[in-house]
C-alpha cells in the first residue's frame, strides 16, 4: 500500500479554535479525517502526526524514510520561517514533499513571508484555507505513487 505524510507543525492542534478569520473553523482532527478518508478510498495509507516540537518533526521526518513514505504533506506552521532544521531533514530523507500553508503567507506580515522550506519543495500551496490540504494529497497521488 502506498504511504503518504501529512505533517502538522506549531500550533495547528488549534485549528477551529485559533484566529477563526484566519483559519477557519474547522478543526486539524476535521482535515486528517477527510484526507484519511480521501487516502483511504485510493487504497492509500495517510500517515497524520502534529507537533509543537520542532525536534518532534524533524525524527518524523527522518522515520518516513523507513516507512517507505512516497511523499511528505507539511505545513509547517510558524517554524516555516525559521526552521534550518526541518529543511535539513526533508533534503536529507530525499521524499519529495508539498508545503502547505492555510493563509496567505505572502499577504500576511513581512516576516511570514519567508519560507526556509519553499525552494526545494515540490510545490507550494498557500492561501487556499484547508482546501490546499485535499489539493496537496491528491497532487501527490498523481506524481509520487
Amino acid at each position: 500500500m502506498t504511504k503518504y505524510m501529512l505533517l502538522n507543525g506549531p500550533n495547528l492542534n488549534l485549528l477551529g479554535t485559533r484566529e477563526p478569520e484566519i483559519y477557519g473553523s474547522e478543526t486539524l482532527a476535521d482535515i486528517e479525517k477527510n484526507l484519511s478518508t480521501i487516502a483511504s478510498k485510493a487504497n492509500c495509507e495517510l500517515i497524520c502526526h502534529q507537533s509543537n516540537a520542532e525536534h518532534e518533526l524533524v525524527e518524523l521526518i527522518h522515520a518516513a524514510r523507513d516507512k517507505e513514505v512516497k511523499c511528505i504533506i507539511i505545513n509547517p506552521g510558524a517554524l516555516t520561517h525559521s526552521s534550518i532544521a526541518l529543511r535539513d531533514a526533508l533534503s536529507g530523507v530525499n521524499i519529495p514533499f508539498i508545503e502547505i500553508h492555510i493563509s496567505n503567507i505572502y499577504a500576511r506580515e513581512d516576516f511570514r513571508q519567508m519560507s526556509y522550506l519553499s525552494d526545494i519543495a515540490q510545490g507550494v500551496i498557500s492561501g487556499l484555507g484547508i482546501e490546499g490540504y485535499e489539493l496537496a494529497l491528491n497532487t501527490a497521488f498523481k506524481k509520487f505513487n
